[in-house]
């Protein structure tokens, strides 16, 4: 395990250096990485490196472990010592390998975005000559772009205006929205109004109903 990741290492220490220098190895390298972020690479990638993560995690778990072992023992054992310095230099070994892995991405990412950036500016440059060299044969094609810009800048600007009458509608019909909300509720109101004082006359109708059945019994009598 530890010649295993001395070896990783060493390998990711070359391919920054390879990184460093300009020479044909470092296109080759260039090019093997791109391949290899295309299609199932980063998955598989991701993969190793959140293995090695948790196998890091352990060790440093097993650490942490033995020393509380021996804060509660007070005593120092020669095998939890060799078991302590094994996981420690697994641990260190790890966390150094991903950290390179880290940057060798970082490295691949900025030389790949300075080619686009060199190219984009060497293609801007042709441009430039280009329009230099036919910008005597070209002034039609400025005018109609000039002209294009300018129907384009009065449709953008009828567009605002219709955006801003609209808003105002929108507002508009908002505000006549909260007035017949309060309307509504004002009805509402004088509707349980006018349902409490029919139910009080019906309720003072049966009560002279009442009174008058019982003066009409005892006239009777």
């Amino acid at each position: 395990m530890i010649q295993l990741l001395f070896t990783l290492i060493f390998a990711e220490m070359a391919l920054i250096i390879i990184f460093v220098f300009k020479t044909p190895l470092r296109k080759l390298v260039i090019m093997g990485l791109d391949r290899v972020k295309r299609g199932r690479g980063p998955i598989i990638v991701k993969t190793v490196a959140g293995t090695v993560f948790v196998v890091m995690m352990s060790s440093v778990y097993s650490i942490v472990k033995i020393q509380k072992r021996w804060i509660e023992d007070g005593d120092v054992n020669p095998t939890d010592q060799v078991l302590m310095a094994k996981h420690l230099l697994e641990a260190s070994l790890m966390g150094f390998s991903l950290f390179l892995a880290l940057m060798i991405d970082r490295l691949h990412h900025y030389i790949r975005e300075l080619r686009i950036r060199r190219k984009s500016m060497e293609a801007v440059k042709k441009q430039n000559r280009g329009f230099e060299d036919g910008k005597t044969g070209g002034s039609e094609e400025i005018k109609a772009l000039e002209e294009e810009m300018t129907s384009l800048r009065a449709k953008v600007k009828q567009l605002e205006s219709e955006l801003e009458a609209k808003a105002k509608e929108v507002n508009n019909a908002e505000g006549n929205a909260i007035a017949l909300k309060k309307q509504s509720e004002g009805f509402l109101l004088e509707y349980d109004r006018l349902l409490e004082e029919n139910q009080n006359l019906r309720n003072q109708l049966q009560s002279l109903d009442l009174r008058l059945s019982h003066s009409g019994s005892r006239k009777v009598m």
